[in-house]
């Protein structure tokens, strides 16, 4: 949806006004009912910052292969608008549903990540606004710029961001690859990484998935005009594949595999949108996997969003846990986590993981950081692997104390990995300070949020309420 540069001041307007209306010494926060948050929210009384006329797209260069874009657009809408031009954003995280401000203020990530780093590394430009109420201009090299990324709202709210596009065809061609070994799976990954390519193709973009040990699987992806698939030395023309119905596309990659084919084809919408049709694998938890369930599931309601505002009415209404008990099972660990780890050590994350926490699927995905990023340090240039996991672990009666979302914090810490802010966390201040720069952080807030009117980074992402 395009907004226009008229509708867009409108909307800052109506911004500032919310912000005018909200009494002084009143904390500030979004008036926003949807999240991809994975952690306890606040909740107040107090009326939260207008946002609703900030979620379209004011305009795109196709020349300069740029889009100014307003900051609560989710990448569905952003997609929906570039798309036509034959453009898309340098990385789409993988559920329609993100924001683009919510990406670059809290980190997001997806297969083309391995040669463009996260979406932040595209933004050229930004308007922010502050703690303070004013909205700033901001540029890379710029404290507040610099700062902006996995700062959740602690620093303030993107209005607009200037992002980089690129050209795109209408297919991808996908390849299958299985690996028995942890360790030549690294390896490669490394390989990729510094190549861009696997076996002579080109590689455009590159994630992976664990089914358990010994069964690890990197798909390769290829930019393509054709709708062709290459096998067995020849080239056949070929119907793309519809995961949106019966078909679920995380099997596929075992089944193509197993069956010897090990190759697909999408379009590049779909391709973009693989994982958001069944959140991952997480819609088998509610039954949308099911044969004669999937069949009698609409299409439209098959979608990230769905499942969330289901897990968001079961959390309310508890009716997991009370099945669970019926059935005698150990009370659950909601285990909800993504996390980087150096790929040279990822082979023993994988081990622990699954000794510790057995849980399966994991999705794998190679990233890089363009630069030093000062609340999110990755090491510039080194490649990295996130590993994302998402369920419930049965625990027992230490599950209140989140007995394995803490081990997993203390291993990545210790293999020198860094975890996403976006569910829980349970660092002391000492140590997550060190790990996100909380020193930058206060400086930055301080000239921006003077009178911390915006809830703190470890506030939001540590305390509970």
């Amino acid at each position: 949806m395009l907004t226009g540069q008229a509708a867009h001041e409108a909307a800052v307007a109506r911004l500032r006004a919310s912000y005018d209306a909200i009494p002084a010494g009143q904390s500030v926060r979004l008036a926003k009912k949807t999240s991809n948050l994975f952690r306890p929210r606040a909740t107040s009384d107090v009326p939260g910052l207008d946002v609703s006329g900030l979620a379209g797209v004011i305009s795109i260069d196709r020349d300069a292969q740029t889009a100014d874009v307003q900051g609560m657009c989710t990448y569905e809408a952003l997609v929906d608008a570039t798309l036509p031009h034959g453009l898309i954003p340098y990385v789409v995280p993988q559920l329609r549903t993100i924001t683009l401000g919510g990406a670059v203020s809290g980190l997001g990530i997806e297969s083309t990540s391995f040669r463009s780093g996260l979406p932040h590394e595209s933004v050229t430009e930004m308007d922010i606004f502050t703690g303070a109420g004013e909205v700033v201009t901001t540029t890379p090299g710029a404290s507040l710029f610099d700062t902006f990324p996995n700062s959740y709202g602690s620093l303030g709210y993107a209005t607009r961001l200037r992002i980089k596009l690129e050209k795109v065809p209408s297919y991808v061609s996908l390849r299958h690859v299985r690996f028995d070994d942890a360790g030549l799976l690294s390896k490669t990954i490394a390989q990729i990484m510094e190549t861009k390519e696997y076996d002579g193709v080109r590689v455009d973009g590159l994630d992976g998935t664990v089914f358990q040990p010994g069964e690890y699987y990197l798909t390769l992806a290829e930019w393509t005009d054709t709708p062709a698939v290459v096998s067995t030395g020849s080239t056949d023309l070929q119907t793309p594949s519809d995961y949106t119905g019966q078909q679920i596309y995380y099997r596929s990659i075992q089944e193509l595999s197993t069956s010897g084919v090990g190759h697909d084809l999408l379009t590049m919408y779909d391709y973009l949108w693989r994982w958001d049709t069944d959140w991952f694998w997480c819609s088998r938890a509610f039954g949308a996997q099911h044969p004669v369930a999937r069949r009698l599931w609409p299409r439209r309601y098959k979608r990230s969003d769905v499942y969330y505002r289901m897990v968001a009415l079961d959390h309310r209404l508890h009716v997991g846990a009370w099945l669970d008990r019926r059935k005698g099972n150990p009370e659950g660990e909601r285990v909800v986590q993504d996390v980087e780890i150096p790929v040279e050590r990822l082979g023993e994350f994988l081990d622990w993981f699954d000794a510790e926490v057995g849980m399966r699927p994991v999705w794998l995905c190679p990233l890089f950081a363009g630069r030093k990023w000062p609340s999110y340090p990755l090491r510039p240039h080194e490649t990295y692997v996130n590993v994302g996991f998402w369920g419930n672990v049965g625990v027992g009666p230490e599950a209140p104390n989140r007995p394995r979302n803490r081990a997993i914090e203390a291993k990545v810490h210790e293999l020198d990995g860094h975890k996403s802010l976006y569910s829980e966390a349970f660092y002391d201040r000492e140590t997550f300070d060190q790990l996100y720069d909380g020193a930058n952080l206060a400086r930055v807030k301080d000239r921006y949020d003077p009178d911390h009117r915006l809830t703190s980074l470890y506030d939001k992402a540590v305390k509970r309420r």
